[in-house]
């Protein structure tokens, strides 16, 4: 089961990277949590107001590594992220995107 949900998962990074713009910014997942992520927003860190789930109908599960794509549509580097866990906890940070390509979460 797991090795079917990576495959559609890989899958639908493929199909995601191919209709990334240019203001698009790829950024690697890696979760050590012990849990499945099975939601991600992120919003610029001057904005209240988290985006779509950039994970969509996908999960990251603990021990796995995935590029996800964050909207960027400012000139803004500082982002807020929120995690939303299978067991209903949430983990929020801010990240630099300007800077950073990926983010373990632990």
């Amino acid at each position: 089961m797991t090795l079917l949900r990576n495959a559609f998962f890989a899958i639908a990074v493929l199909v995601t990277a191919s209709a990334a713009t240019a203001q698009d910014v790829a950024y690697e997942l890696t979760n050590v949590s012990g849990y499945t992520v099975v939601q991600v927003f992120t919003s610029p860190a001057n904005s209240g107001d988290w985006g779509d789930d950039i994970l969509g109908a996908n999960v990251l599960e603990t021990g796995y590594t995935s590029t996800v794509y964050i909207m960027d549509n400012s000139d803004q580097c500082e982002y807020d992220i929120l995690f939303v866990f299978d067991d209903g906890d949430e983990m929020s940070d801010q990240i630099d995107i300007c800077d950073l390509a990926s983010y373990t979460i632990e």
